[in-house]
């Protein structure tokens, strides 16, 4: 076959909007092979790994992925849910957030259209991509508690340190924020590149550069050399506060935004609720050389198994998988179709006031891409 498909459906209704997707995927006749493989709290707790290396070989083998969704917990709550024999002796982490950094998928893309007949919209007019920055800021994952004399004494070389010298270690946690010049520059690159392509009007640079000055200062100075290589596209700032407001008030003004790691997912969520919520808010997980596809939302335990969740998030990402792999005329289909099925109204899961199960939803769909 043509392509190798990886599926990962994860906890909860990820199995669900997995199923929609199936379905969806059957029915485009795509030229696809799809490999099952196992991720999420199930195999945290029996086998201390979230994400198996069977899973990762999967991943290696094929062309991209999709991906449901995933249960995280605290750290104690982790440790009280892992198999007796390995408590204490391993810690949580996300797998989604390692496969971001394994495969170096660095930009996150996230649209978010008010699509016609929606009765969530927040106004029908809106048409955003965010760009967030997916490997460095504050999920790089370097953080510190208790904290180390030696990290101490390397950070008091920042006199603002010194304020907190006499707290003790155990009472003191430390995440760091990293930019590099080059996770700058791509995200930004990839922004404008996008912009270009797809002939948006403008790119929008959210950061907080007036206090975290080094980091989103960084973000900032590579933005302006970069916007001069495109003069057809209009280059705007933001203040990252400012635009949580201005997105309510002037959603309309925005076309394209990027921004860091930890903006860029609260920000993301912001907007996708001005169209309907994460129900509808589907992402790709972009790299150089590979890719992962995916709805935002998490995986909501009490409507597992259930299938009453809205699947579009998950559609509209397999729409972004098959635009990333070439097949624009098959990725413009599922759009019009993701279009028309909401403009008609026949079919409204339980969020947009109606009683549609995800999979009547998922084949609605395929009856308007016919």
């Amino acid at each position: 076959m043509k392509y190798k498909i990886a599926m990962l459906p994860g906890d909860g209704v990820g199995k669900d909007v997995m199923d929609a997707a199936q379905i969806v995927l059957n029915a485009s006749g795509l030229d696809a092979e799809y490999i099952y493989g196992d991720i999420g709290w199930e195999f945290w707790k029996k086998e201390g790994n979230p994400l198996p290396e069977r899973t990762i070989k999967i991943l290696k083998e094929t062309d991209c992925a999709l991906f449901g969704a995933i249960t995280s917990k605290s750290k104690k709550e982790a440790q009280e849910e892992l198999a007796e024999h390995l408590k204490g002796k391993i810690e949580y982490s996300s797998p989604i957030v390692k496969l971001r950094q394994m495969f170096d998928l660095y930009a996150n893309v996230r649209p978010c259209k008010a699509y016609k007949g929606n009765p969530l919209n927040y106004r029908d007019d809106i048409d955003i991509v965010i760009f967030r920055e997916n490997t460095q800021c504050l999920y790089a994952g370097v953080e510190f508690y208790p904290l180390p004399d030696e990290v101490r004494k390397a950070l008091e070389l920042n006199k603002n340190m010194l304020k907190f010298h006499d707290v003790p270690a155990e009472d003191i946690a430390i995440s760091v924020r990293i930019f590099t010049r080059e996770g700058c520059r791509r995200i930004i690159k990839k922004a404008f590149e996008y912009a270009k392509e797809y002939g948006r009007k403008s790119v929008t640079v959210a950061e907080k550069p007036n206090v975290i000055r080094e980091t989103s200062g960084m973000m900032i100075e590579e933005a302006r050399k970069i916007a001069q290589q495109y003069p057809d596209i209009e280059y705007k700032e933001v203040n990252i506060d400012a635009l949580t407001m201005w997105l309510l008030k002037n959603p309309a003004d925005y076309d394209v935004i990027v921004t860091s790691n930890m903006f860029g997912d609260i920000i993301s969520d912001e907007a996708a609720q001005l169209v309907g919520g994460l129900g509808f808010a589907g992402s790709g997980n972009i790299g150089t050389n590979y890719a992962i596809f995916e709805p935002t939302h998490g995986s909501a335990p009490k409507y597992a198994g259930k299938y009453v969740v809205n699947p579009v998030g998950m559609i509209v990402a397999v729409r972004m998988m098959f635009e990333w792999l070439g097949e624009r005329k098959l990725a413009d289909k599922l759009e019009n179709a993701i279009a028309k099925t909401i403009e008609e109204g026949k079919a409204r899961t339980y969020d947009m006031g109606g009683n549609t199960s995800t999979l009547e939803m998922a084949e609605e769909i395929v009856r308007n891409m016919d």
